[in-house]
């Protein structure tokens, strides 16, 4: 991807998620993946596609488990069909 491309794709998913945090980094060298961060931290890549003259881009995230907040403790209710069987 071109400079501007990169700088193009970036001041567009700024927009889109309202955030000044999003910062696509080209690749440090030729071949490698543009790589998108958060905040300092690296949370895809994206990809340009050319086909039949139409240029699209496509943004790969990656949320690792690690990374999530635990999950809620939740008490659900029973279901009718199970509170028949206690019956």
């Amino acid at each position: 991807m071109t400079k501007s491309e990169i700088e193009r794709v970036q001041a567009y998913l700024r927009r889109l998620l309202g955030t000044e945090r999003i910062s696509v980094i080209p690749p440090k060298q030729a071949g490698m993946s543009v790589e998108i961060e958060a905040g300092g931290e690296v949370i895809g890549t994206l990809h340009r596609d050319a086909e039949d003259g139409e240029v699209s881009y496509a943004l790969h995230l990656t949320i690792l488990e690690e990374d999530l907040p635990p999950a809620a403790q939740r008490m659900l209710a029973p279901t009718p069909a199970a509170a028949k069987r206690k019956r």
